[in-house]
């Protein structure tokens, strides 16, 4: 869903994993740290997350918005989020919460592959990346076992950044049961309810 958006936005699509798995690749001190985590289904600190998605939501091709995928994952992650977003003269529109049951879960992170050399997510019942063509693997955290364990802690610390966007009202609930193409178009249209505007509506910035 954030790849269809950013598409229909036309601003970019800021994943804290694509960016804790890049770091993990060049095994760095971050890498090392957020493999750490990761690998154990945990989240990745607080002080260490906002740090790598402020720097990236101040580069230039975020100037027009951006769609933060996997972020925040706690209160205290979007306090900071709105800290730092209020310091750019910028506010979030809207936080969309795809539901799905957990059975459904489990099945689709156990099912979910990967591309070993560029970390998108394939498509179902692919067996090549579709954006580099190489080999899908599973990715050594996305087992049932791990599964569970991320829906505990999301029950722990994440449920609560739902409420925390709800009271603020900005929360876009989206059934995720749905097919890929009527979970986009119920999102757009509660996007379009708020006010959240295509790019082609939204005017020029001086």
């Amino acid at each position: 869903q954030g790849k269809l958006l950013s598409e229909k936005f036309l601003i970019p699509q800021v994943s804290t994993g694509s960016m804790f798995r890049a770091a993990m690749q060049l095994e760095n001190d971050l890498g090392r740290r957020a493999k750490w985590y990761i690998g154990r289904g945990e989240l990745v600190p607080d002080g260490l997350a906002a740090d790598i998605v402020k720097e990236r939501i101040g580069r230039e091709d975020c100037k027009n918005g951006f769609i933060l995928d996997g972020f925040p994952r706690t209160v205290m992650q979007a306090k900071g989020l709105d800290k730092a977003l209020h310091s750019m003269n910028m506010v979030i529109d809207a936080a969309i919460n795809i539901q799905i049951s957990e059975a459904e879960a489990i099945r689709r992170i156990a099912n979910r592959r990967a591309c070993g050399q560029c970390g998108s997510t394939g498509s179902p019942g692919a067996e090549a990346c579709g954006e580099c063509g190489c080999p899908l693997v599973q990715r050594p955290d996305d087992t049932p076992e791990v599964a569970r364990h991320r829906l505990e802690v999301y029950l722990a610390q994440t449920q609560p950044v739902v409420d925390y966007y709800r009271a603020q009202g900005t929360l876009v609930p989206a059934n995720g049961l749905q097919p890929i193409e009527d979970v986009f178009a119920q999102i757009c249209r509660r996007l379009a309810r708020m006010g959240v505007r295509e790019a082609a509506e939204r005017p020029e910035k001086a």
